[in-house]
């Protein structure tokens, strides 16, 4: 496959990433939404710094979409998920469904940025 069309996977990868993350999780908690509040509650987190972790997610959201500090953005999200995976098997959430879904969610994040930077794909390359 040619380095463009790796790119242009990349990015079409990321911007699904970064929309999702931006619509789907930094929105409800950043506005303090229900949808973001009773997830916590059930994982028995009832006090849940919701605009800390909106905030954490958006941070690390902007980060990964821009190139020169997409890898920071990545790490910093990779840890965020880590958090969330934790939660939920504390909170003993279903695995597939909810637990393993930052695996799911991080897996796509990497392989965009690996397809869309070709310094990563380098150090992480994806056939030899």
């Amino acid at each position: 496959m040619s380095e463009t069309t790796l790119r242009r996977i990349g990015w079409g990868m990321t911007a699904l990433f970064a929309l999702f993350m931006l619509g789907a999780s930094v929105l409800p908690k950043l506005t303090g939404m229900q949808v973001a509040k009773d997830p916590m509650v059930d994982l028995g987190w009832p006090d849940a710094p919701l605009m800390l972790i909106g905030g954490i997610e958006l941070v690390s959201t902007l980060l990964y979409v821009v190139p020169a500090t997409g890898l920071l953005g990545a790490v910093l999200m990779m840890g965020l998920l880590g958090g969330a995976i934790a939660t939920n098997l504390q909170g003993n959430a279903p695995l597939a469904s909810h637990t393993l879904f930052g695996i799911y969610l991080g897996t796509f994040m990497w392989l965009g940025l690996i397809l869309r930077d070709p310094r990563i794909r380098a150090v992480f390359p994806l056939a030899r």
